[in-house]
């Protein structure tokens, strides 16, 4: 007898799809940053999760989403995000003080371009892996396990598979700087989900997830 394929396993199985696609693209196609961030990821991550919602789970995107864009929430939720995006800030210079025994933020000065590079594509991973690893897989886990604990735990582990092609395909990230980041994206994942399942919003995963990207940028890369 053939045995029904749960809801969760269906959303799982997207995302193991989901993975390889992303690890054969980050393996084989070298694109420029701006390409992976805005038109690759939306693609390979938000596309397949908008399409299971509407023809799978046939809700409203972004209701299942949990994903509100009242400006009045989004104010509060910058807010709230900018502590934390503090703390990741002052956790990346302790680190590079750490590993340089000096303290430095800006290795060399940024034009304006450069900046608002760093500051859109950085808003843009957020937006576009918490949608795949929060707003979905999360949300489905905790779904069927009911358990924020376990359910935010496992979902850490996946948003850590997910950045494997990302972490070992780039030279700029070696030696115990790759140790940090496997280390800092558990953590950043562990925070997102306990935040966003108690809120019950996807916006302030996204906006801490984009300032932690905007330290990167200019504390490390």
């Amino acid at each position: 007898m053939k045995t029904k394929t749960s809801p969760t396993q269906r959303a799982l199985n997207l995302w193991a799809v989901i993975l390889i696609v992303w690890a054969i693209y980050r393996t084989y196609f070298k694109m420029p940053e701006w390409f992976d961030e805005f038109i690759a990821k939306p693609m390979v991550f938000i596309l397949p999760v908008v399409y299971y919602i509407k023809n799978s789970d046939k809700k409203p995107v972004l209701e299942s989403l949990y994903l509100d864009l009242k400006a009045k929430n989004i104010i509060k939720d910058l807010l709230s995000s900018m502590v934390i995006g503090g703390v990741f800030l002052l956790t990346a210079i302790l680190a590079v003080y750490v590993k340089n025994q000096k303290l430095t933020f800006l290795t060399h000065p940024l034009a304006l371009n450069q900046l608002l590079l760093i500051l859109t594509t950085s808003l843009a991973t957020g937006i576009t892996e918490e949608i795949l690893s929060r707003g979905f897989v999360l949300k489905k886990l905790y779904e069927e396990s009911k358990n924020i604990y376990t359910s935010t735990f496992f979902s850490s582990i996946l948003f850590f598979f997910l950045h494997v092609p990302i972490l070992f395909t780039n030279t700029k990230i070696s030696g115990n700087m790759l140790l940090m980041f496997m280390t800092t994206d558990l953590l950043l994942s562990m925070i997102n989900g306990l935040i966003f399942l108690q809120r019950k919003s996807l916006t302030v995963p996204i906006l801490i997830h984009a300032f932690y990207n905007i330290v990167i940028g200019l504390v490390f890369i």
